[in-house]
């Protein structure tokens, strides 16, 4: 028996919510372990639609504790929000099932205020931050300046932490013509929030201990993709932590031995949100067909995706990088009517090959993907419910995505419902 955790292997978007959603009938713990509520993760289960943001995916599930990591930065108004929308569906929602990891960080008004000033200040070289505020509160929790949810059960040492804090805010907010902030109103939001979110709060990383004595089954949830991942992702364009496997052990108290089995989320083609280099886009037909067949509008945001063909060099990367065991393969039904497919196997970067995605932002900025092209399929692959029942020329495809990225597809899934799902390894005794 093994645990298991689940990235994204390409910009993120990939379906991780569906996997996870799958996983966790198995799992007994479900742990979020970095990234904020600028994530997004969709679950449909027996029609009825869930959108998810900071809680992670196993809260649909009875009898499941689930965790929110000191990785993770939280929005106080967007969890309790949160909380309450997922409870008017039907879910219950109690610090029984529920645990927020007391060493959490918080992100404050001053966070977003700040993020969309700065963002605007950008003019045309935007990053295409979400503006929730996310990178603001990362950056505080480095320069020592963070509130931690612990910091909400006293009172005079929070007023402390928030005078540091907003004196270094509110000279930004001045420079970029913004409003500034009062530290007492600040706190009188904080504090109405602080006795509903209190009753969460928990020691996630004892907890994790005493699940991994009993020998119950951990599933580790990332947000995000690997190629937003600050150290190996796209940079500048990137998200504001770690989004690889390992940070899974850093963003929930457990040793690194202990995250066991790596699933990297992998769609059959590729999509971005915002800006920031992506050798395989299409803007053309095609593009537009591959974004209205998997309705791809982001969760968060409903910010329309840019998509283009599968980067099997990009995902090796992620493979290599991330220490990804298998790959659950998603959104092939997508794909379905397609008379060619075309597969990027590697980079010309003026006139030189390159079989990775360089590091430097000028290189990816003038990659063109180097494709090999295959054969589609008519049939509707939705109906499949093994790997047999695939058209042949969608086995070729699955078989050929494997032989490049180096590595196994361990899940398929063919339609966004929790049933249309082809599970090829028990992760959990890998």
């Amino acid at each position: 028996m093994t645990n298991v955790a689940v990235v994204g292997s390409q910009w993120g978007d990939e379906g991780k919510g569906k996997i996870v959603d799958v996983l966790s009938k198995e799992a007994d713990v479900v742990v979020r372990f970095q990234g904020g509520h600028n994530a997004g993760h969709t679950l449909v289960i027996d029609g009825k639609t869930y959108k998810l943001h900071l809680l992670p995916s196993g809260i649909v599930r009875p009898n499941k504790l689930s965790i929110i990591g000191n990785g993770v930065v939280v929005n106080p108004e967007a969890l309790l929000g949160e909380i309450e929308n997922v409870k008017s569906q039907g879910v219950d929602i109690t610090p029984d099932n529920l645990l927020l990891a007391e060493n959490t960080n918080l992100i404050l008004p001053a966070h977003s205020v700040l993020d969309n000033a700065m963002e605007e200040a950008r003019g045309a070289k935007k990053l295409g931050t979400t503006g929730r505020g996310i990178g603001l509160c990362y950056e505080d929790k480095v320069a020592r300046r963070g509130i931690r949810i612990c910091d909400l059960e006293h009172s005079d040492y929070l007023k402390e932490r928030l005078e540091n804090m907003l004196s270094h805010h509110n000279v930004l907010l001045k420079g970029f013509g913004a409003d500034t902030l009062n530290v007492t109103d600040v706190y009188d939001e904080l504090m109405k929030s602080a006795e509903k979110l209190l009753p969460y709060v928990g020691v996630a990383w004892k907890r994790l201990d005493e699940a991994h004595k009993k020998g119950e089954k951990i599933l580790f949830e990332g947000a995000q993709g690997h190629m937003l991942d600050v150290d190996h992702g796209t940079y500048p364009f990137v998200t504001s932590s770690n989004t690889v496997a390992a940070q899974a052990a850093a963003g929930s108290g457990v040793g690194a031995k202990e995250i066991g089995y790596v699933l990297g989320i992998t769609k059959a083609y590729t999509t971005r949100v915002g800006t920031g280099p992506f050798p395989t886009e299409l803007d053309n037909a095609e593009g537009e067909l591959l974004g209205q067949r998997g309705h791809e509008f982001g969760t968060t945001t409903g910010r329309k995706r840019r998509c283009g063909w599968f980067d099997a060099a990009l995902v090796r990367q992620s493979v290599k990088t991330g220490g990804i065991d298998g790959i659950a393969l998603t959104k092939l039904d997508v794909l379905d009517g397609f008379d060619e497919l075309k597969i990027c196997v590697g980079y010309d970067i003026n006139g030189e090959r390159y079989d990775h995605y360089p590091a430097s932002a000028v290189h990816q900025a003038n990659a063109k993907p180097v494709y090999e092209t295959m054969k589609g399929w008519k049939e509707d692959t939705q109906k499949a419910r093994s790997f047999a029942d695939l058209p042949a020329e969608a086995v070729k495809y699955v078989k050929y995505i494997e032989e490049l990225i180096e590595a196994p597809v361990a899940i398929l899934s063919v339609s966004p419902d929790r049933d249309d799902t082809i599970v090829m390894q028990d992760l959990f005794s890998a």
